[in-house]
């Protein structure tokens, strides 16, 4: 499991974050938290995911899975694959693509058939309780409103990270907690740990920026 207090960053399918570009930022990443000792991983597309574990030694995360076996599914993401493929662990049901509650049920328990490291998005207190009753090793709670945004989560909903926490860890207390959405800054990581997250799930905020080295340092002050 990530050691935390983390800072994860989802990739996406940025241009700026494909390929070649990939590699740019996990090795950015990589030596900022060798050389600050902040626990960082990152989230890449399937395509990158080889590339990326072969230059560095931060974990590294598939964007996604699917609740398949190995079979006839074409176009589908095994999980056999993106372990195979050197990712430690996967995020699942992020808002952008989001999965039934009883998907995510499979696909919780095939990353822990897999020893995949689980990332379980959720939108909302509620969805939150719900997969925690799933036990899984991180919940981040996200609300899609405010994803891709300016304004933190942290600000402008912290209610939802203090009391995600709170039902979550009513439920399965070893359930690891990260926020996110519109996360930019090391003052955003902080009042989210203060809020009782064991870190920060983002995207754009590091991926569109110009200076993305200065950034990352910036982020990682915040642990």
């Amino acid at each position: 499991m990530l050691k935390t207090p983390v800072i994860v960053l989802n990739v996406k399918t940025y241009a700026e974050a494909t390929g070649n570009k990939s590699i740019e930022i996990a090795m950015l990443m990589d030596k900022i938290s060798k050389e600050s000792g902040a626990s960082m991983a990152i989230a890449v597309q399937p395509t990158d995911i080889t590339i990326c574990s072969n230059k560095v030694s931060i974990p590294i995360f598939a964007e996604h899975i699917d609740p398949i076996k190995p079979g006839s599914h074409t176009g589908w993401i095994l999980p056999e694959a993106v372990k195979i493929a050197g990712a430690v662990g996967t995020l699942v049901n992020h808002s952008e693509h989001r999965l039934k509650l009883a998907d995510i049920d499979v696909c919780i328990n095939r990353a822990k058939e897999l020893d995949l490291d689980h990332i379980i998005c959720s939108n909302n207190v509620a969805t939150s309780r719900a997969i925690a009753a799933f036990s899984p090793n991180f919940l981040a709670v996200e609300p899609p409103e405010l994803i891709g945004g300016d304004i933190s989560v942290t600000t402008a909903n912290p209610d939802i990270i203090s009391k995600s926490v709170e039902v979550v860890k009513n439920i399965d207390n070893k359930v690891k907690i990260l926020c996110g959405a519109g996360v930019k800054n090391g003052k955003d990581v902080s009042k989210a740990i203060e809020l009782g997250a064991d870190g920060v799930l983002l995207a754009s905020g590091v991926v569109k920026a110009e200076d993305k080295e200065s950034v990352i340092r910036n982020l990682a002050s915040g642990l």
